[in-house]
């Protein structure tokens, strides 16, 4: 099996992050679990999960979004070097809005290990490397950048073979604000490693899911297209207890105004990639056919059909959810899920999750989330798969893993639920009394 897994992410001076924290899905040395939780790979224990705690404004997005600005980064390089990178270091210093933001990843992809690291500032990547490593670490490139000529140096390792006139032109095609994987992109050129790392970016890691995603879109487009079974769909919403016997995609014609289909067609453009591919073709410049999606309901052997908009919002938020555990279920895939359980009944949230572990083979999630109940059950959750945000007195956000704590702290299922909830992990807002002073005025 080719493995394509997250093994570490770090990142440094990035929002609400001043110092550099670790994300790490490397197991610990429990055997709790390890069946469900922990994928063996390349010589290493490798965790599916890893679930984000914390209180508000502590940092727990900014975890997510950092990794996606990654991979932003990467796959979408700049096309005019005048242009900025749309990002924000830490504010609560002096000194960090003028130091470099450091992104490291550590991945495997076909097998192979890799550990990329960029440094940047709003203006231009900084530095950049690239390593791979089974058996011995090698540098497959270093890219400098000059800041008074705006160019870009790249020099390859020595097992990299690349011609003076190749190399001359990766250098001019790779902007000062681009990365050389962002270069490659852009070059008729080949060479394997950045094949494999660039196609990692590209079908591995998936951008950021928010609690305003439209998941019911891409679920919908992705069984159409035949790249998830609408039978395991169906299945997915049947073991969760939705009475929804079929799925049904009605298509309607509908009569536009002239000049409405190119206003829409020239908006998706601007769309999320999530977005881009709605239930609509143009049949001619005045008439539209659109995909209207109902669930069939089996009620006492009679069928009742109910459209998408007069389903609960748990409902529709389900049939999301339902298409991403597809994907992460038949696909070697990694998301990351922002309030993973917004919408959801508890019970759905743990059944989500139990799906994922029991089911899938290849896939990760990274989530955060509020809900404490699973820590209240040693029976579904590993320590080092439950990651904490904390907030230092300076306003930075620390993180770290429960499996970081001694024996004196967390010793049994109820000591990790209590010992949060009384927050003795950190993690927890740090609210006072419920009066609020209210100056008496009169007129």
């Amino acid at each position: 099996m080719s493995n394509k897994m997250i093994v570490n992410f770090s990142v440094q001076n990035f929002g609400s992050i001043k110092d550099k924290q670790t994300l790490s899905f490397e197991a610990d040395k429990s055997k709790h679990l390890e069946d469900y939780y922990v994928i063996n790979a390349n010589g290493l224990r490798l965790l599916k999960l890893g679930l984000i705690y914390g209180a508000n404004a502590s940092g727990k997005t900014t975890i997510l979004k950092s990794l996606d600005f990654l991979r932003t980064l990467v796959l979408n390089p700049k096309s005019k070097k005048t242009e900025t990178l749309n990002f924000e270091p830490f504010r609560f210093d002096e000194k960090t809005p003028l130091q470099n933001t450091i992104f490291e990843i550590d991945f495997l992809q076909n097998n192979v290990r890799y550990l990329y690291q960029v440094e940047l500032n709003k203006n231009a990547i900084v530095c950049e490397e690239l390593y791979s490593y089974n058996l011995k670490k090698y540098n497959v490139f270093s890219r400098t950048t000059n800041f008074e000529n705006q160019t870009t140096k790249i020099k390859f390792g020595n097992k990299t073979k690349i011609d003076k006139i190749t190399e001359q032109q990766f250098e001019n095609i790779t902007l000062w604000n681009n990365t050389v994987l962002g270069g490659f992109l852009k070059i008729n050129f080949f060479m394997k490693e950045l094949k494999d790392v660039t196609d990692w970016f590209i079908s591995y890691l998936n951008q950021i899911i928010e609690p305003n995603t439209e998941l019911e879109k891409m679920t919908s487009s992705r069984i159409e297209k035949t790249e998830i079974s609408k039978k395991t769909v169906l299945e997915i919403l049947q073991k969760a207890d939705f009475n929804i016997s079929n799925i049904i995609f009605k298509e309607e014609i509908i009569d536009m105004p002239n000049g409405l289909i190119d206003f829409i067609d020239n908006t998706k453009k601007y769309r999320p990639n999530d977005e881009k591919d709605r239930n609509y073709r143009v049949i001619s410049d005045k008439k539209l056919s659109t995909i209207n999606l109902e669930f069939e309901h089996s009620v006492n052997n009679k069928q009742y059909n109910l459209s998408f908009e007069q389903e609960s919002q748990g409902t529709k938020r389900y049939y999301g959810i339902a298409g991403l555990l597809a994907l992460l279920i038949t696909n070697s895939t990694v998301y990351s899920i922002d309030e993973l359980e917004s919408s959801l009944h508890p019970d759905l949230f743990i059944h989500f999750l139990l799906s994922f572990l029991i089911n899938s083979k290849k896939s990760q999630i990274i989530a955060t989330t509020h809900n404490r109940e699973i820590l209240d059950n040693r029976d579904i959750f590993r320590n080092d798969a439950i990651w904490i945000t904390n907030k230092t007195e300076e306003s930075a956000t620390e993180l770290y893993s429960i499996s970081d704590f001694d024996t004196s702290v967390i010793r049994d299922t109820s000591n990790i639920y209590n010992a949060y909830k009384f927050g003795k992990l950190g993690g927890v807002p740090n609210l006072s009394d419920y009066y609020i002073d209210i100056d008496d005025e009169t007129e």
